[in-house]
């Protein structure tokens, strides 16, 4: 499942995954969200965080997670993954050269420098 975080400025859409992930989580609460996020404003960050609870992903999620992705690229100014699944780390730094902003990918251990990170003036 996917939820999204409270407590991060109006420009950072954050989110946490957990449990299995679907396809049907992006449609209501991924796509939804970047859509609303970007009605209201030119950039967007994202904070992406992969909880210990997470137990897999579909693959119509993995899909719909490359679409999203892609659909908005240039609206993108920073994203923050934290994760400890080597997979998803290995993933990020496969694409990362499309990210046109600042990517990083964090380990759990270091989510509270994620969060601060997302949220810093500078990159």
């Amino acid at each position: 499942m996917i939820r999204l975080l409270t407590g991060f400025p109006d420009n950072v859409l954050a989110l946490a995954c957990e449990g299995h992930v679907t396809r049907q989580d992006y449609a209501d609460v991924l796509i939804p969200a970047i859509n609303a996020a970007l009605d209201h404003h030119p950039k967007l960050r994202v904070y992406y965080e992969v909880t210990p609870q997470f137990t897999g992903i579909d693959a119509g999620a993995v899909w719909e997670d490359f679409r999203a992705g892609m659909e908005h690229l240039s609206r993108y100014e920073r994203m923050a993954c934290v994760t400890d699944v080597e997979w998803i780390r290995l993933a990020i730094n496969a694409f990362r050269f499309l990210m046109p902003g600042a990517l990083r990918v964090f380990p759990v251990s270091q989510t509270a420098e994620a969060r601060r990170w997302i949220v810093a003036d500078n990159p």
